[in-house]
């Protein structure tokens, strides 16, 4: 068995061709442009990349990017009275923060101001609680899990009753996406690094999520014959025969596990693409329902 590669690439770029067919019937229509504020804060390199990708992509789709780039001595009063302002501006329907914020700042204090009905990133601790509740239903869904299921729902529409293990707990991508599988009826299993007898909780799965942030560490025989796998690991190797001077890896061994399972995203080229693509559907989704 050689897996299907799910093209996330492709499958984004899809997403982006819909979302500036409507921004523009919407131009047209005479609403609002939909609008994306992003605060970055400090100099990190991989944030900085992460935002410059997003205002580009804004960009492309006609949605109206409002960039707002502050120096990593940025006090709490200044951070916390420029989200005061977003949220109050007609203009930007979605704002996102960038993470990691600086040590000295109030990461979760600076995430709950942000207005819910904004919150693009589905981050918001209101947003993080509802996508816990089945009967309730978060303004937004976090953008990498989003992502996630809509890779798998390429390759099986309805994953009622099959068993997921999802390995890594973070509050952006792990639980909220735990959470999401548990809301369309998958079994779901949560585990991390530390897990006992990790391989063998993951050759039960029917969907296998690897989002715990250590390069190649799901191997082929981890995984059940035909399962899906979802790689959402972002590991940079340093590697001499790269012009970078490293090449990018994620948390699967995909040589192994493309002769096992059925299908399985790359890493680049899989979730990366598609995370980037559901902000800019959070946002398009934001500004119609303020129209």
């Amino acid at each position: 068995m050689t897996a299907q590669i799910i093209d996330g690439k492709s499958i984004a770029n899809s997403i982006r061709d819909k979302i500036t067919i409507a921004v523009s019937k919407r131009e047209n229509a005479g609403f609002t442009t939909p609008g994306l504020a992003t605060v970055l804060v400090g100099n990190d390199p991989p944030s900085q990349t992460h935002v410059r990708n997003k205002i580009k992509t804004c960009e492309k789709l006609g949605i109206r990017s409002f960039s707002y780039m502050l120096p990593e001595e940025t006090s709490q009063e200044t951070l916390e009275k420029l989200v005061r302002d977003l949220n109050g501006n007609p203009l930007v329907h979605g704002i996102l923060v960038q993470l990691p914020l600086p040590v000295h700042l109030d990461t979760y204090r600076i995430l709950s101001l942000v207005d819910p009905k904004k919150d693009v990133d589905g981050i918001h601790p209101v947003n993080a609680g509802l996508i816990s509740r089945k009967e309730s239903n978060p303004w937004f869904i976090p953008c990498t899990p989003a992502g996630i299921l809509y890779l798998i729902q390429t390759v099986i529409t309805d994953i009622s009753g099959l068993e997921a293990v999802v390995i890594g707990r973070s509050a952006i991508v792990g639980m909220p996406t735990a959470l999401l599988l548990c809301r369309h009826d998958a079994t779901v299993t949560i585990c991390h690094s530390k897990t006992i007898r990790l391989p063998e909780i993951c050759r039960r799965a029917d969907i296998v999520v690897a989002a715990v942030g250590q390069k190649n560490m799901v191997k082929g025989d981890w995984i059940k014959p035909g399962a899906i796998v979802i790689d959402v690991g972002i590991n940079y190797v340093p590697d001499e025969t790269d012009p970078r001077g490293y090449h990018i890896t994620g948390d699967t061994d995909f040589n192994q596990i493309i002769e096992v399972a059925k299908a399985i995203t790359p890493v680049p080229g899989g979730v990366g693409p598609m995370t980037i693509a559901m902000l800019m559907q959070n946002t398009l989704t934001a500004a119609v329902r303020n129209s």
